[in-house]
């Protein structure tokens, strides 16, 4: 803390945060320690060598590196295949290859935990792309149920539901939303009663964020179809590019075949020198996932005490690494966000501004001095600058960095005379 020149109060409202979360960061250990051990017997049960790090060219047929890391990926989270690419370039892009493979004309998708992110919701039915190939122009309508007191309406799931629809949508995280992400005990229970009444109907979990927060894994609760990116919690840090979609066999190669082509689908794309660098982030991702939990909970203890309302709160239990902190002030998330920044160990002198981001409806400010571009498992916050003005942090590949960014976002607030709620 010397180093950064942090005043005293400041260090005193994190060290008294710190102990007061202790017992958290016990049970977190567990978490690390069984999802550890499950990876670890994923790739010895798959016989991972160190010929599957050699890297393949030209049209990837055969590529051992690809194959085994989608066996692996299929065995950690209990499903029967499991499409893992570079060339899936975010979550978004995974959930775009999931429903574009397995949503046709006439189909119908229900969105059951209210909008889904906004860059997910423009590539569905956003008027301002009509004519590029959106899910509405392919004739596939939505229809989206809000929450009611934060939770999934299902009774309304239940009567909007018809034989018309195809897919079931359900994000699990809050992405620019004030509500704590969905657990999987509690998803269980809604996805029971829609199987039990529509059996034939997909379920898809947007799984970005969730992975590794539980030893339960959605298909373990009835979800048909996942999808998520590997710059976040799978990729361990280590990730340079990448995102996943795994679940029910036939799903999952309708979505490599929107990814590819069909007849194609997922037997050809070349992974390079990728494999090794994927298998290594995903053999630590347990840790570091935890390392990123143990930095949000510390974050959300110390706001806590500051007077702020904070979701999840300290002692709230998680489904994703994401915490919400409701500033009230656009002043006061610009100089946190750019206090996340200065805690970077890249790009640390860089002054991050809101700008219009694609497929954003409102000005977006983001902090991200990260050695994988965008990666959010790394130190991260960002924020839509629109009120009640909440800035979204998540990250921390490892938890002094984490402790680190709050650090400084505190000190910054109070530079500014903005620490203390109004």
């Amino acid at each position: 803390m010397n180093n950064f020149d942090i005043d005293q109060d400041i260090k005193t409202l994190v060290t008294n945060s710190e102990l007061e979360v202790a017992e958290n960061f016990k049970k977190l250990d567990k978490l690390a320690e069984e999802n550890q051990f499950r990876v670890i017997k994923a790739m010895q049960e798959c016989g991972l060598s160190e010929r599957h790090f050699l890297p393949a060219t030209g049209y990837g047929y055969g590529d051992q590196g690809r194959e085994i890391i989608e066996e692996i990926f299929s065995k950690i989270f209990r499903t029967d295949k499991s499409l893992v690419r570079p060339h899936i370039s975010s979550g978004t892009h995974a959930i775009a290859c999931a429903l574009y493979g397995n949503l046709f004309p006439g189909d119908e998708i229900i969105s059951i935990s209210g909008p889904p992110y906004e860059t997910v919701k423009t590539f569905i039915n956003s008027e301002k792309l009509t004519g590029t190939g959106t899910l509405a122009d392919l004739k596939v309508s939505y229809k989206e149920i809000p929450l009611k007191d934060n939770l999934i309406d299902i009774d309304k799931v239940l009567k909007t539901i018809s034989d018309k629809t195809k897919l079931i949508y359900i994000q699990r995280s809050t992405g620019y939303s004030w509500r704590k992400a969905f657990n999987l005990d509690y998803l269980k229970e809604i996805i029971n009663k829609i199987k039990e009444k529509y059996p034939n109907v997909i379920i898809f979990m947007d799984n970005c964020y969730g992975e590794f927060l539980d030893i339960k894994e959605p298909s373990d609760i009835g979800v048909d179809l996942i999808a998520g990116s590997l710059i976040k919690n799978p990729g361990g840090g280590l990730a340079p590019t990448g995102g996943y979609v795994s679940g029910r066999k036939d799903l999952v190669e309708n979505s490599a075949a929107r990814l590819a082509a069909p007849g194609v689908a997922g037997e050809t794309g070349a992974t390079m020198t990728w494999a090794k660098t994927v298998l290594q982030g995903l053999f630590q991702a347990p840790v570091v996932t935890v390392n990123a939990l143990k930095s949000a909970i510390l974050t959300s203890k110390a706001f806590e005490k500051l007077g702020y309302e904070v979701c999840p709160e300290p002692n709230d239990n998680r489904s994703d690494i994401i915490q919400s902190i409701k500033l009230l002030d656009p002043e006061k998330v610009k100089v946190f966000c750019r206090a996340i920044q200065e805690a970077a160990p890249v790009d640390s002198f860089v002054t991050p501004e809101p700008w219009d981001m694609p497929g954003y409806q409102d000005q977006v400010i983001m902090a991200a001095g990260s050695f994988i571009a965008g990666s959010s498992i790394e130190l991260s916050a960002d924020a839509p600058i629109r009120e009640p003005y909440i800035v979204y942090y998540q990250g921390g590949i490892t938890y002094p960095h984490g402790k680190l960014g709050l650090l400084l976002g505190l000190q910054r607030l109070k530079d500014n005379n903005l620490l203390y709620k109004e």
